[in-house]
C-alpha cells in the first residue's frame, strides 16, 4: 500500500516551498501539516491542491490520481511564461521612467 503522505512529503521538500507557506494556502496550521505527512491515507483533494501550489504532478506517484487528469497542475506556470514576464517588466519599467518625468517636472529643484 501507498503510504501518500510521505509521497507528498517528498514531493514538497524537493520543491523547496516552506511548509509554512504551503499550509498558509491551504488555510492549515504547519502541524496539520506534519500530522499529514504521517499520514497514509491523505485525501486526493488534499494532494490535489498541495500539487497545484508546488507545481507537481502526483499522478505518477498515486494510483488513484492516474485516472484524473492532472495536466492543469502545471499550467498556470506555463501560461506565464518567459515572453509574458519580459512584457510586464518592460511595461513597469517604463510606467517608473514616465513617473520619474513627471515627478522632475512638477518638483524643479531649488538651487
Amino acid at each position: 500500500m501507498q503510504h501518500r503522505g510521505e509521497i507528498v512529503e517528498r514531493a514538497i521538500r524537493k520543491s523547496g516551498y516552506p511548509i509554512s507557506q504551503i499550509a498558509r494556502k491551504l488555510g492549515k496550521s504547519r502541524r496539520w501539516m506534519y500530522l499529514m505527512f504521517d499520514n497514509s491515507q491523505v485525501d486526493i483533494e488534499s494532494i490535489i491542491s498541495i500539487g497545484k501550489i508546488i507545481h507537481h504532478d502526483f499522478s505518477n506517484e498515486i494510483r488513484e490520481l492516474s485516472a484524473i487528469n492532472t495536466s492543469s497542475f502545471l499550467e498556470p506556470e506555463t501560461k506565464y511564461n518567459k515572453q509574458t514576464k519580459e512584457y510586464w517588466k518592460n511595461k513597469y519599467l517604463r510606467l517608473l521612467e514616465n513617473y520619474n518625468e513627471l515627478l522632475k517636472k512638477n518638483n524643479p529643484k531649488k538651487e
